[in-house]
């Protein structure tokens, strides 16, 4: 009987092994769970951070065709005649 005892008491203490391992495992889990989303919503800030810089360079790219550098001259004119169209259309749909 204390083979049995013996394999028993083996049994019990990898079980509570076991069982302390998968609570850390769980409590890791749920950290790097938190720091995922965290992550995401980094992800996310930058990503229209990004968004609205691209769209302040291009204004300014604009802007400073406007003030007369060549470099974008064909972008600024086409962007002109793009809101001259936008503006017409408008115009036709109020006459309608």
């Amino acid at each position: 009987m204390s083979v049995i005892a013996e394999i028993i008491d083996t049994l019990e203490n990898k079980i509570e092994k076991l069982i302390i391992k998968i609570k850390s495992l769980e409590r890791n889990t749920q950290e790097i769970k938190i720091e995922l989303t965290k992550s995401a919503q980094i992800i996310e800030n930058q990503s229209i951070e990004i968004d609205a810089l691209r769209a302040q360079y291009e204004t300014l790219k604009i802007a400073n065709s406007l003030l007369g550098s060549d470099d974008n001259k064909r972008d600024t004119k086409l962007k002109i005649n793009s809101l001259i169209r936008e503006i017409d259309y408008c115009i036709a749909q109020l006459s309608d």
